[in-house]
């Protein structure tokens, strides 16, 4: 049975954020907006979908890769809406640098990548991991990943190696924490958000052409494979492509080799979506973003 979303509460701000809390606003979900630096798009969006939406709206600062901050989300959304129900991690963070030099990035810039890529998502679902549990229908748990973490390239390498761990522990998740939380991850291709247009418009351009289907990702396909996922209670421990396909894998490899100059864009926001009962009357979401 389809896991039911009216009702339920949603965090998030810009870019696939904005347009994955748009989504669950449109299924009846509550909000809650959390951001990390620029509090103005987190007001306006939640300006935007109480009005639009007639739903309740809640915003909240705080970074995802810092488990104080993290701990604090969950711990304001749960009290805002009188619980969770699931959780959107949209967090991340690179330094678009030269994939193959060393030196690019520093070892504090690696420790950020590890802390939002990997760190932030398993203190997302532990700091909610009780009231997920205490829930009659479990919780969802919902990771923005890339195809980054699928090949050997990207905006750095430090981006690429913590997406695949990222791409592992939501593996790890699904399958200890099972039957009661689904765990899954998305893995977009190219999205023209603020980040993806960081690229340029000549590797952007490039990226096109190296596609199957000749254009970047839509955001708003993208955004709904989230909302699909959430309600599919069949489903868990899957890493779902929603691209353009830059890269097909046959027999294991990849069938395009321009996949491998590559990797996708995804906005930093993590969320928690999170509902009262399979039929959602009220969703508790928290998205937060650097």
């Amino acid at each position: 049975m389809p896991y039911a979303l009216k009702g339920r509460n949603f965090l998030n701000t810009r870019g696939l954020g904005a347009e994955i809390a748009r989504r669950f606003a449109a299924e009846g979900c509550n909000i809650a907006i959390n951001y990390a630096n620029n509090e103005q798009p987190a007001q306006d969006l939640s300006a935007e979908l109480r009005s639009k939406y007639s739903i309740d709206t809640i915003v909240i600062k705080g970074d995802g890769g810092v488990v104080s901050d993290i701990r604090n989300c969950i711990k304001s959304t749960i009290e805002a809406f009188g619980g969770l129900d699931g959780i959107v991690g949209n967090a991340g963070f690179t330094k678009f640098s030269n994939f193959k030099d060393l030196d690019a990035m520093s070892y504090e810039e690696w420790d950020k990548c590890w802390n939002t890529n990997v760190k932030g998502n398993h203190a997302l679902l532990k700091e909610a991991l009780p009231t997920l549990n205490a829930n009659p229908d479990g919780g969802v748990f919902i990771m923005t990943s890339s195809v980054a973490g699928k090949s050997l390239s990207g905006s750095s390498m430090a981006y690429s190696v913590t997406k695949a761990a990222q791409i592992h522990l939501m593996k790890c998740l699904a399958h200890t924490q099972g039957p009661k939380i689904r765990v899954n991850a998305v893995l977009p291709g190219l999205l023209l958000t603020d980040w993806g247009n960081l690229y340029g418009e000549e590797r952007i351009n490039g990226l096109k052409n190296a596609a199957a289907l000749k254009k970047e990702t839509e955001m708003g396909d993208c955004a709904q494979m989230f909302v699909d996922i959430a309600k599919n209670t069949s489903m868990t421990g899957q890493a779902v492509h929603v691209g353009q396909s830059v890269s097909i894998w046959a027999n294991g490899s990849c069938a395009n080799m321009s996949c491998r100059l590559w990797t996708g864009a995804i906005c930093v926001r993590p969320g928690m979506l999170q509902c009262r009962r399979s039929k959602i009357k009220r969703i508790k979401t928290v998205l937060l973003h650097t």
